[in-house]
């Protein structure tokens, strides 16, 4: 990574930071990285593609600990895994003919959307909803709409799949962060693989990100399954709401 060591404090800041968040809200996080990076000077394709290698080891670590609270749900994870990484190789190979800075403005506005969705929703249902059929239906469409996303936006899937689980699969709100998480993960993987070939990351960048994101994912994690759903809820949409505004208005 080249660059000040003012933008190397910086790099060090946002992935404690979104390590954090990661964990607490159960996001990958790379969604919330791109544009604080992208804002502190790194090149936008670079802010795209280099938080999706640097979010997976933090992601999983703040996997463990909601998996001992057996809070990950294993149907959904499967369905979203096996429709979901070919969907993100599709949409990885895709951002060939779509620019970093197209590709940092729509990360923005959907920061924005979710954020309205987490303040104006209702709170987390009781359980999963409907006959297997038609949740099988549900769930592999989901993960084809955050699959093809994730790809092209370089996020894992993270920021998308919490609120989908909840919206759509009727999921309570820390199974569908502690299932987002490990999807997160493994979705991560085949979209670092393409952008790593099309040459968008950097990965002195990566190590660094990494390194300062792990110990604060734990914590995230642990804060959360401490929290009340409701206020985990309203919490995070405020942030992003604020976050997403900041960045739109930066970048107008």
């Amino acid at each position: 990574m080249h660059g000040s060591w003012e933008t190397l404090l910086g790099v060090i800041a946002i992935g404690a930071a979104v390590g954090f968040l990661g964990g607490l809200f159960g996001k990958g996080g790379s969604a919330i990285a791109t544009p604080l990076l992208h804002a502190i000077g790194i090149p936008a394709i670079v802010a795209v593609a280099s938080p999706l290698p640097a979010t997976i080891p933090s992601t999983l670590a703040a996997t463990s600990v909601y998996w001992r609270q057996h809070l990950v749900d294993a149907p959904t994870a499967r369905w979203s895994i096996g429709v979901g990484i070919p969907a993100t190789i599709a949409g990885a190979y895709a951002t060939r003919w779509i620019g970093g800075e197209v590709l940092v403005g729509i990360t923005d506005v959907i920061i924005v959307g979710l954020g309205l969705r987490f303040l104006l929703a209702p709170g987390d249902p009781d359980e999963v909803d409907g006959p297997p059929e038609r949740f099988a239906l549900r769930a592999a469409a989901v993960a084809l709409v955050v699959g093809i996303l994730a790809g092209l936006l370089a996020n894992s899937g993270g920021f998308l799949l919490a609120p989908l689980y909840v919206l759509v699969l009727r999921a309570p709100l820390k199974q569908a962060f502690a299932t987002s998480l490990l999807v997160s993960a493994v979705l991560a993987v085949p979209g670092t693989i393409v952008h790593a070939a099309l040459g968008h990351i950097d990965w002195t960048f990566v190590l660094v990100f990494g390194m300062a994101s792990i110990p604060l994912s734990f914590l995230g994690a642990r804060v959360a399954l401490r929290t009340q759903a409701r206020h985990l809820e309203r919490a995070y949409g405020l942030a992003l709401v604020l976050l997403g505004t900041v960045f739109l208005a930066a970048a107008a």
